[in-house]
């Protein structure tokens, strides 16, 4: 048999794949198992992709920018805030990834495994676009670099020494996709190339960093020269390196907000915090490697942890050095001031290069990574087949392609500054995401929750959370607006699609977790009248003879407890296993097909009536039991299969796959005998459940009943009289009271709500029947139930009754209802009515016209003599003879009230 998640002890993973699937992912990969194992160790794989990621456009092109527009105070608040939010994202990304085994797909298959695949997807789109555009923005911020350092001067033709690149935006969009061209080319690759290449890169990167620190130290002070683009040429203004200076620094201390000269708009704290945030948006970097690192769970955590450390120590270390040397000038006006001031300026230059790049492939091979997950996963179907193609070597080079097309086209927007607030919004988005994940882990406290890291809490995830929405709509209330809409769509768009997987729903375990806790609180000695809604157990042998009673009782559940009951007749010490198991599956699909709420509960029982007894005593939690105990009609009628006739089914062209029986054969035995089914009544009432029993139901088509251009408009007949009970004509009984309730519930119903209901009073000559028909008329008003009432001599069936009894009529009227109760279970009661009164009563229901959807008859008891068992069926049968949909009921509690 496949294993699958239930045996988690044989395939667990963090949220893995079925067994199925873990197999055919390794057959589709067996080449590339063998060629290029999982190899990168933690520094390579983790450590020097997020340093590289964070060290990369903030560092050498905007720290600058962003001290001297904020000012000291406010640029150390900032990154105090920045990384409070990633640090907080880290952590719960440390958990989440020390909770099992990592795939590739980095925080899309961390998020998609914990929220399943609705907000997986979702979120995985959206991640995948957060790094598409952050390669654009590293890709743009190096096309300004090398504009920078080779342009020609705006305002000249030509060039001259080593300014030989003309400026203009088809120019920069030119360089930028030669550029992008590179980066697609390492990555196609592979991973190995990269981590060799990214470690050079860094080798570099880590000598300029060195490189600029002795700089702030050994130059001396000097004056720099700056180029702005103005109008249609350029103007120059003048920027100082003072050295360390007290002064300087005093006057950096504050901000200084201006306008940023390449987009001329005025900047502000919002705008400054989205471009340094990108400088902090690289600590998935390592996350998404997680296909190709040789333990992610252990290399995730530690060499996340150490480069977002290193990188804060150095952007505020950085800070406090460039506000203490360098005039606001100097720092609002030159982007590329690290080189100016440098004592080795072309090794700062090869630095910004190399950063930059590295950073533009790590984002690139991030979203192929994070679109290959996706298509792997089939959550979009078709649309992301071609995703799936690798190379021999388990490289996805479909994926990196088709990311590199989709950068190509961000690159269009021209300026860095432009897409920094979008990409930040992105990844504060992501962020968000990541820590909502772990926040619903942590309060859904699943046994199998158990990360080996262990310094977070959902504190510091909630934290977390509400950092990344403040700061989203601080940034920019546009951006965080419509990818907060884009989100839901892509959620609704993947829920409607349904995906179907194996990874587990932390839904299921959150709806778990409350629905504990409210039933503990439902506490049944607060119950109240006012508040009783019916709930149901619905005994069904066999669903094919059953569709449309199962549908029936959902319409007269009123939002209570609806169960499926199934007794199957064989003893478990006798068989190797369970055989309820399989069928489990099977039933839950019907309750999904028919569209109903309802629960299942299966049972093993020597006898129908055992087996009931069972789901009466056992069904339901707490204060959730069932109250009303259902059950179809005994007769020699042959069952009919109504389920492949169902709309559910018919409307499919593939065969009914649930694994249910077929119906049984006419001339077969049946399951329990009428001394058993009477008895499973008269159990119920014992238990003090309600009981209705539906006869002819399966013939009750409701689409057709109760269309809007039904003439005449349906009606739901009540006869809350007993009538195997003649003597007893009272209304106001526990049982007609409830007859009268259940009618009304089937009449709130939504499809039942043009059906009118017709309450049957019937009367002798000589009673004063329009005083009863005042007396009802008024307990209708008080029980706020509108019905029309119609009266109903029965004079002539009830003369059949006393002439076979010989007793007066209307002796026992005056009786309390509880020597009304002990009368009913004598045994001469059932004995005294003839089949000649049944079928004139009978035939009395069958006269009131027009006929109905469906009627509501009272339930007498059973008679307290078990050898009368037969004998009352019988009259049951009688009474209930070509009615067409019927429902008998007996009610023993009190379920209406006249209080507020």
């Amino acid at each position: 048999m496949a294993s699958s998640e239930r045996s988690a002890l044989l395939t667990y993973r963090l949220c893995g794949a079925s067994g199925e699937e873990e197999r055919g992912r390794e057959r589709g990969r067996a080449v590339a198992t063998a060629t290029a194992p999982r190899k990168l160790p933690t520094f390579l794989g983790v450590v020097v992709p997020t340093l590289l990621s964070m060290f990369s456009v903030v560092l050498f092109l905007r720290l600058g920018f962003v001290v001297g527009h904020a000012g000291l105070y406010q640029a150390l608040a900032m990154f105090a805030v920045a990384y409070f939010i990633i640090g907080m994202t880290v952590l719960s990304v440390c958990a989440i990834a020390t909770n099992g085994a990592l795939d590739a797909g980095g925080a899309y298959y961390m998020i998609s495994r914990a929220l399943g695949p609705e907000f997986g997807g979702s979120i995985g789109i959206m991640f995948f676009l957060a790094n598409v555009c952050g390669s654009a923005l590293y890709v743009l911020g190096l096309v300004e670099a090398l504009v920078d350092s080779f342009g020609i001067p705006l305002g000249q033709k030509v060039g001259t020494g080593i300014h030989v690149l003309p400026q203009s935006y088809w120019y920069e969009l030119l360089y930028g996709t030669v550029l992008l061209a590179l980066c697609l080319l390492v990555c196609l690759v592979g991973a190995s190339i990269y981590a060799k290449a990214t470690f050079l890169i860094f080798l570099i990167v880590a000598g300029v960093l060195g490189t600029i620190l002795v700089s702030f130290f050994a130059v001396q002070p000097l004056g720099v020269t700056i180029h702005l683009p103005y109008l249609n040429g350029s103007k120059t203004e003048n920027g100082n390196f003072t050295g360390f200076s007290l002064a300087t620094l005093q006057d950096n201390l504050g901000g200084g907000y201006g306008v940023d000269y390449t987009t001329g708009q005025r900047m502000s704290f919002s705008s400054v915090f989205a471009v340094m945030f990108n400088g902090c948006t690289g600590i998935m970097a390592g996350s998404n490697m997680s296909g190709d690192l040789k333990r992610p769970s252990y290399s995730i955590p530690r060499g996340t942890i150490s480069a977002v450390l290193f990188t804060y120590l150095v952007y505020n270390l950085l800070a406090f050095l460039m506000c203490a040397t360098c005039n606001r000038v100097l720092l609002q006006k030159d982007y590329g001031f690290l080189r100016d001031i440098s004592i080795f300026p072309p090794l700062v230059t090869v630095g910004i290069y190399a950063a930059t790049l590295s950073a533009a492939m790590s984002n690139l091979i991030g979203a192929s990574r994070i679109l290959y997950a996706l298509a792997r996963d089939d959550l979009f179907g078709r649309v992301l087949a071609l995703a799936k193609k690798t190379s021999a070597n388990g490289n996805p080079v479909m994926a990196v392609i088709l990311s590199w097309l989709v950068v190509q086209l961000v690159l269009f927007s021209g300026k860095l500054n432009t897409i920094a607030g979008v990409v930040t919004t992105f990844f504060l988005l992501v962020y968000a995401t990541v820590n909502l994940a772990c926040l619903a882990l942590e309060w859904a406290s699943a046994p199998n929750f158990r990360p080996t890291f262990r310094y977070f809490t959902w504190h510091t995830c909630l934290l977390g959370i509400a950092g990344c929405c403040v700061m989203m709509f601080l940034i920019s209330p546009v951006s965080a607006s419509a990818s907060l809409g884009f989100l839901l769509l892509l959620l609704l768009t993947l829920h409607y699609l349904s995906p179907s997987s194996t990874w587990g729903y932390i839904s299921q375990a959150l709806i778990f977790h409350q629905v504990r806790k409210y039933l503990l609180m439902l506490d049944v000695r607060k119950d109240h009248v006012k508040f009783w809604r019916p709930q149901m157990l619905l005994m069904v042998q066999n669903p094919r003879g059953s569709a449309r009673l199962i549908d029936f009782v959902n319409d007269l559940k009123k939002s209570g407890l609806y169960v499926l009951g199934h007794v199957e007749l064989q003893d478990l010490d006798m068989l190797p296993s369970d055989p309820l198991q399989p069928q489990q599956d099977s039933w839950l699909s019907l309750v999904d097909k028919l569209n109903v709420k309802a629960f299942v509960s299966l049972t093993l029982a020597p006898s129908v009536r055992h087996g009931v007894r069972q789901l009466l005593f056992t069904s339901g939690l707490g204060g959730m039991r069932p109250n009303t105990l259902v059950l179809g009609f005994y007769d020699d009628a042959a069952p009919q299969d109504g389920l492949a006739q169902h709309p559910a089914f018919t409307s499919t062209r593939e065969e009914i796959p649930l694994g249910f029986p077929p119906l049984r054969a006419p001339a077969a035995p049946k399951l329990l005998s009428a001394r058993e089914y009477v008895g499973i009544v008269a159990d119920a009432l014992k238990m003090l459940r309600n009981v209705l029993l539906a006869r002819q139901l399966e013939s009750l088509d409701k689409a057709q009943e109760l269309r809007w251009a039904a003439s005449p408009p349906p009606a739901i007949h009540v006869w809350p009289v007993n009538l195997l009970r003649p003597d007893s004509a009272r209304y106001a009984d526990t049982c007609s009271l409830f007859l009268l309730q259940m009618a009304c519930v089937l009449n709130m119903a939504r499809a039942w709500r043009r059906a009118h209901l017709r309450l049957f009073l019937c009367v002798e000559a000589g009673t004063m029947p329009h005083a009863q028909e005042e007396k009802l008329r008024q307990l209708l008003k008080d029980l706020r139930i509108q019905a029309q009432i119609q009266l109903v001599p029965w004079d002539a069936v009830t003369r059949l009754h006393w002439q076979t009894c010989r007793g007066p009529p209307g002796g026992p009227a005056g009786a309390t209802e509880e020597e009304e109760e002990e009368t009913m279970n004598f045994p001469a009661n059932t004995t005294q009515v003839s089949d000649e009164y049944v079928c004139a009563a009978n035939k009395l229901i069958l006269e009131q016209s027009p006929a109905p959807v469906v009627r509501f008859l009272y339930l007498p008891r059973p008679p307290a003599d078990t050898s009368l068992y037969p004998l009352y069926l019988h009259q049951l049968e009688l009474l209930t003879r070509g009615l067409g949909p019927t429902v008998l009921v007996h009610g023993v509690s009190a379920v209406t009230s006249t209080q507020l």
